[in-house]
């Protein structure tokens, strides 16, 4: 029997990947917190992704919580959030006491629905996050550009994103700050948790840099409320810096395989990604089946393994019941129930990617659907 597909493989995908260099580079300077390793790739990122700045932080939802405390959210505040992208922007925001307004998503991105965001702005919210979900840019341009007439900071969630490009500015270039997070399966991940926060506001980054180290102005001088300890180390830095170059030929890799995905599946009775340019980076590629669960167990007895990103949407999670409640956010709500993930990673070998396809295209042929 053919060995399982998993959804995600560290070691398929880190196979070309040095992790010794960078682990005795940090070893021999015997230096392991906020040295040379973060600033090198705090300067890389930044210019990476062209902006002025990125703050090193020690996940991506530290720079959710750091980056609405440097845009001075407080508790009672509104925020705008999507409620389909796991609970990471909700959870940040309720950090601080702050209120998650849930506004619809588009039916095609799955991102942001800029036309329910016009008529959420009348709530008079604080900030908005856009979150840049499964690797698709949302119509961010055009959220920042009406956000700007009201004076609201838009902060970019680009935790799946990383190198996304529209109109020549990648991930995180658009909005006031960009948040990213560097958990070991993301595009560009680290051997661990990591984060940061970029900008081209230097007052922000400033402040950032404070709150991500207890709101010191100088060691041991507190002086702003908010912050903590939330520091990117040097050993994961110096794996970040080290992978970093693969990022656009791994994105790219990423496509490949979502273009192989839709071709095959373009009669089938799925909805594929939107896109297979530049503003995807197919950090997991989602379909939506109305079956989702028969579609599952069909396919995982082909050795296919699939997860479901994700099944709760934040206004229906049981530990914060929300004043938005079931039946709200109808296209979130049918999303959620519908959205399934196959594998797509860097490193997925041809046949691999053709067993998957075999398996959604015999379910459709023999499960009578």
């Amino acid at each position: 029997m053919a060995s399982a597909i998993p959804l995600f493989s560290a070691q398929a995908v880190n196979a070309a990947v040095d992790f010794l260099g960078p682990a005795k580079r940090v070893f021999d300077s015997h230096w392991y917190i906020l040295g040379k390793e973060v600033a090198g790739f705090e300067g890389e990122f930044a210019e990476y992704c062209g902006v002025a700045n990125c703050v090193g932080v020690a996940s991506g939802t530290d720079a959710l919580e750091l980056g609405l405390r440097a845009l001075d959210v407080k508790t009672g505040d509104k925020v705008i959030v999507a409620a389909n992208a796991g609970f990471y922007a909700s959870t940040a925001v309720l950090l601080i006491g702050a209120i998650p307004h849930y506004v619809d998503i588009d039916p095609v991105t799955l991102t942001l629905s800029f036309e329910r965001l016009q008529e959420a702005l009348e709530s008079n919210p604080k900030a908005i996050i856009v979150t840049h979900l499964y690797g698709q840019l949302a119509d961010v341009e055009t959220i920042v550009e009406v956000a700007a007439k009201s004076d609201i900071p838009v902060i970019e969630d680009c935790a799946q994103a990383h190198g996304a490009k529209s109109n020549g500015k990648r991930a995180g270039s658009f909005g006031t700050i960009g948040s990213f997070s560097f958990y070991p399966t993301k595009n560009l991940g680290a051997c661990g948790d990591g984060g940061a926060i970029v900008t081209d506001n230097d007052y922000l980054a400033a402040k950032i840099r404070q709150l991500r180290q207890y709101g010191w102005k100088a060691k041991y001088h507190v002086e702003l409320q908010g912050g903590r300890n939330s520091r990117l180390d040097e050993m994961q830095a110096a794996i970040l810096r080290e992978k970093l170059p693969f990022l656009d030929s791994w994105n790219a890799e990423r496509r490949e395989i979502a273009r192989r995905y839709n071709a095959a599946f373009s009669d089938l009775p799925i909805v594929c990604p939107c896109s297979l340019g530049e503003d995807y980076v197919a950090h997991l590629y989602v379909v939506r089946v109305n079956t989702r669960d028969a579609f599952r167990k069909f396919i995982g007895g082909f050795g296919v393994a699939t997860d479901v990103h994700y099944p709760v949407p934040d206004h229906m999670q049981s530990a914060y019941p929300s004043r938005q409640g079931k039946g709200a956010l109808p296209v979130t709500e049918r999303v959620c129930r519908e959205v399934v993930t196959l594998p797509c990673y860097p490193g997925l070998d041809s046949g691999s990617i053709e067993r998957v396809i075999q398996a959604v295209d015999l379910y459709f042929t023999h499960a009578g659907v």
